[in-house]
């Protein structure tokens, strides 16, 4: 038998967190190092098991929009449990949370978006999103259609059908076969435009690129075209040339192909804009959500669709959209994503994001300016990346200096990733590039890079 107490030991509890469970895109080389356990969470900071407490700097993967341990969430869980826990979203049945939270999304959602599919994560919401796509055709009697366009370097899920259009080796390589008919294109960042050409001249270049690309293929055996508008972190969140969104969207309307915008890291005010497609004036036939969604409280994704698309899931028995889980829709986790987006709304946060992002961005600038390390800054809103003139061996020494220092900072080789919570003060963020600034002054000594 177990020793009753081993649970509260935290001996106890860091072997048992290396024994007993495989952690997501676990690193061996980190888990090495011992097990990060953690508690607390309040507003921006979070507490180990050792009381240590945090900035989070990532905002708990992208998740925690509103911070940590809002009270109105868990007022409108508590409640929601103690009406109706649960009830599944399943042939025709719905709960007053989810019709609710349907509304809310088709209020603030882009253009005529407004139809929801609610699964449980961002890699649901992309493998579904799929699946509409290619089913869509299927209803209109094209069922050649069953290719998919996407671009190098996105990631999209880690589900066989995700994964397949996901343009990163390292999560593909050991799944493969994938899904078959994924057709790839370049990734669209305005600063890979070769020197001398326009920002709008590089955005043609690209979307001949695709019109090439669909020429050979024939456009009658495409489904669709899945793309994040701002690619995530594994990138540093690069800005896409003038036009191209524009181009992306005018081309799928000439071919008949669905426009499939993966919003999961960039939706939900990130970027200082509800979606970062309306930066461009741009609505897709699908839109991607999760992450910030619910703040990170329960688990929820959503695949959003136009009345034009959603009606041919709708022309009578046998035309139905055939997909679905037990606890997509979740009922308290719909609850708490109202209580989230409602923190959202009164406390203008997507505004926040806008400010705190320009703020930021100002001060990454001066910084840029004092140490030669940093080679460029990247993203918009609070979604920003600094990029090193280093390797990633120092990306990782300054994560690992702030980690001690009381920081969580998320890098991706030599690329650094600042994408705190919505309701970051003027204070806090000066805290955080504070950390930083001392982080490289001590990584410029440390790797003789002054």
């Amino acid at each position: 038998m177990k020793n009753a107490d081993a649970g509260t030991d935290a001996g106890a509890l860091e072997r048992d967190a290396l024994d007993l469970i495989i952690p997501h895109f676990a690193s061996n080389a980190e888990l090495a190092k011992g097990p990060k356990i953690f508690v607390r969470g309040e507003g921006c900071y979070v507490f180990d098991i050792h009381g240590r407490r945090y900035f989070d700097s990532f905002a708990t993967l992208l998740t925690t929009v509103c911070g940590h341990c809002r009270p109105e969430v868990t007022r409108a869980v508590t409640e929601q449990m103690q009406r109706l826990e649960f009830f599944p979203n399943y042939v025709d049945a719905f709960t007053v949370p989810l019709i609710e939270l349907a509304r809310k999304l088709a209020e603030i959602a882009p253009g005529d978006l407004s139809v929801s599919f609610f699964v449980n994560s961002g890699s649901e919401a992309n493998e579904t999103a799929l699946k509409m796509a290619r089913q869509f055709h299927v209803e209109r009697g094209e069922r050649q259609r069953y290719k998919f366009i996407a671009r190098r370097d996105s990631y999209h899920a880690t589900t066989l059908g995700g994964g397949a259009v996901t343009g990163l080796k390292w999560f593909r390589e050991y799944f493969e076969p994938l899904l078959p008919g994924a057709l790839f294109v370049r990734a669209a960042r305005d600063r890979d435009r070769p020197r001398g050409v326009s920002s709008k001249a590089y955005a043609r270049l690209l979307i001949k690129e695709i019109e090439d690309l669909i020429a050979q293929e024939g456009a009658d055996t495409i489904a669709g075209f899945i793309m994040d508008p701002l690619p995530g972190s594994n990138t540093g969140y690069p800005l896409p040339p003038e036009g191209y969104l524009r181009g992306v969207r005018e081309i799928c309307d000439r071919h008949g192909i669905v426009l499939i915008l993966d919003e999961v890291q960039s939706g939900f005010g990130k970027t200082g804009r509800w979606f970062f497609c309306e930066h461009d004036g741009v609505t897709p036939d699908i839109l991607t959500l999760g992450k910030g969604l619910t703040g990170g409280y329960i688990p929820l994704g959503v695949t959003m669709t136009t009345p034009r698309l959603a009606a041919v899931f709708r022309q009578g028995p046998g035309s139905e959209f055939r997909s679905g889980s037990t606890y997509g829709g979740h009922t308290v986790a719909c609850a708490a994503t109202l209580a989230n987006i409602g923190i959202i709304e009164r406390e203008g946060l997507v505004e926040n994001a806008r400010r705190m992002g320009a703020h930021c961005r100002r001060q990454l600038a001066a910084m840029r300016r004092r140490h030669p390390l940093i080679g460029a800054v990247s993203g918009i809103g609070l979604l920003l990346a600094v990029t090193l003139k280093a390797d990633a061996e120092v990306g990782t020494w300054i994560r690992d200096w702030c980690w001690q220092n009381g920081m969580i900072l998320r890098n991706n080789g030599n690329i650094l990733v600042l994408a705190p919570s919505l309701i970051i003060t003027r204070d806090q963020v000066d805290e955080m590039l504070g950390l930083i600034d001392r982080a490289l002054t001590a990584a410029e000594h440390e790797h003789g890079l002054l």
